[in-house]
């Protein structure tokens, strides 16, 4: 089991270096048209931190993250209409997630993973870690998944998502002030933070992502492992 609140503040990475991600990233759909994107990352520069990204069904784009560094930070890279720092609790049991981010609680399980899933663990960590690898499974990814693996971002910013696990999302249970937002459903129409999205079918992957940061531009590379 994994426990993770906010974390320290004023621990922003400095220019020149690649701080590196490693986490999850799992995507969910309602039946009320609001889609969440919950990033958890165990370990940072930040520390042990989640943020949460939510889309409503009229395009409003929400981020709850727990500390300033970290709102900024996501912040930088993808694109909102509203940003809120908000301690984001995530809790782990076995396969069933318990997410607190005031207004929003989450609740899913996952499933076995899948035949997706067993292909991307079949990719050696430093394979799929490699910008021309991740470029070469855009299309593919694109077509299978409903999901780009880079793209441009914010600031100069270039993002690669690799993956290399992945389980499906198999129930859900989001609500919004106490309000449930309705049954489990597939990710559409696709998020708009950024470039990239996540799979159509509600999963969660895990992630590992290195972002080089200079003076006055920001390139982000990444891969799930």
């Amino acid at each position: 089991m994994l426990s993770h609140g906010p974390e320290p503040a004023g621990r922003t990475p400095s220019p020149g270096r690649s701080p590196r991600f490693d986490g999850w990233i799992a995507g969910i759909g309602t039946a009320s048209g609001t889609r969440v994107v919950l990033g958890h990352w165990a370990r940072s520069p930040f520390g042990p931190f989640s943020d949460v990204m939510v889309e409503g069904a009229d395009g409003w784009r929400l981020l709850l993250a727990p500390s300033r560094e970290t709102a900024d930070f996501v912040a930088g890279t993808y694109v909102f209409d509203e940003v809120r720092v908000v301690p984001v609790r995530v809790r782990i049991t076995g396969r069933h997630w318990t997410v607190s981010a005031p207004p929003l609680d989450l609740r899913f399980s996952t499933g076995r993973r899948n035949l997706t899933g067993l292909a991307l663990r079949a990719v050696p960590g430093r394979l799929a870690t490699r910008p021309g690898w991740i470029a070469l499974w855009d299309r593919p990814a694109r077509l299978l998944l409903g999901a780009r693996t880079h793209g441009s971002a914010r600031d100069g910013r270039h993002q690669w998502y690799g993956a290399r696990d992945l389980h499906p999302v198999v129930s859900a249970t989001v609500r919004h002030e106490g309000e449930s937002l309705g049954a489990l459903v597939p990710v559409e129409p696709p998020v708009r933070f950024g470039s990239g999205s996540t799979p159509r079918s509600p999963c969660v992957v895990r992630v590992t992502t290195r972002v080089a940061v200079e003076q006055g531009r920001s390139t982000t590379t990444g891969a799930a492992s």
